[in-house]
C-alpha cells in the first residue's frame, strides 16, 4: 500500500484561494503537500502556505528528497494528499523517484512567465526545461493537462509545446 494521491498539481503560485478552496473540496485530500527545494529553505513562505491551508486540512512543505522518502514509507500509507509543485522539473524528479501519477495524471494551473519563456495558454509559460521535463512525464506515461478549477475543461499541454516549437526528444534531430 502507498499514498492515496488525490491530486497531483504544478502551480508556480504553490497553495493559493483555487487551491485551498476548489480543489481540496474536489478532490478531498486530508494532506496538501507543497514539494519545493526552495520554498522548503524559506521559512516566511512556508509559514505563509502552511496558513492558507483550508480547516479540516493539514498543509506541509517539503523538498522533493523528502517527498520521495515519505512516499516509499508505510508511515504515510493513510496519506491522501494533494501534491503541489512549483515547477514541472520537480514533478519530473518526484517521477523519477518512484511516484506514481498514473491516476491522476498531472494537472498544470499556472507557470510564471520569465524571460526566454513562451506563453503557451494566458496561465501557462513554457520554456526549453519545464518542455523537457514535460516531455519527460509524458514518457512516463502520465497525462499532462491544464485546468485551473474543477469545473474547466481539461486542455491536452503536449500538442501545446509543439505548436509553440518545442519538440519531443524523438523528434529532435
Amino acid at each position: 500500500m502507498t499514498m492515496d494521491i488525490r491530486l497531483a498539481r504544478i502551480d508556480s503560485r504553490l497553495l493559493h484561494g483555487q487551491v485551498a478552496t476548489v480543489w481540496t473540496k474536489t478532490v478531498s485530500p486530508n494532506r496538501i503537500l507543497v514539494v519545493s527545494d526552495v520554498v522548503a529553505q524559506d521559512e516566511l513562505r512556508k509559514m505563509l502556505i502552511v496558513q492558507a491551508a483550508p480547516p479540516g486540512v493539514r498543509a506541509n512543505v517539503i523538498t522533493v528528497d523528502k517527498m520521495i522518502e515519505i512516499y516509499h514509507s508505510p508511515l504515510f500509507d493513510g496519506v491522501k494528499p494533494l501534491v503541489l509543485t512549483d515547477t514541472p522539473q520537480s514533478m519530473a524528479r518526484l517521477v523519477a523517484g518512484g511516484l506514481d501519477f498514473k491516476a491522476t495524471g498531472i494537472d498544470i494551473g499556472s507557470l510564471a512567465y520569465s524571460a526566454g519563456m513562451v506563453m503557451v495558454t494566458n496561465a501557462i509559460a513554457v520554456g526549453p526545461a519545464e518542455a523537457a521535463a514535460l516531455y519527460q512525464l509524458q514518457a512516463a506515461g502520465l497525462t499532462i493537462f491544464a485546468q485551473k478549477v474543477p469545473t474547466d475543461k481539461k486542455v491536452d499541454v503536449m500538442p501545446l509545446l509543439a505548436k509553440n516549437g518545442f519538440e519531443a526528444p524523438s523528434q529532435i534531430k
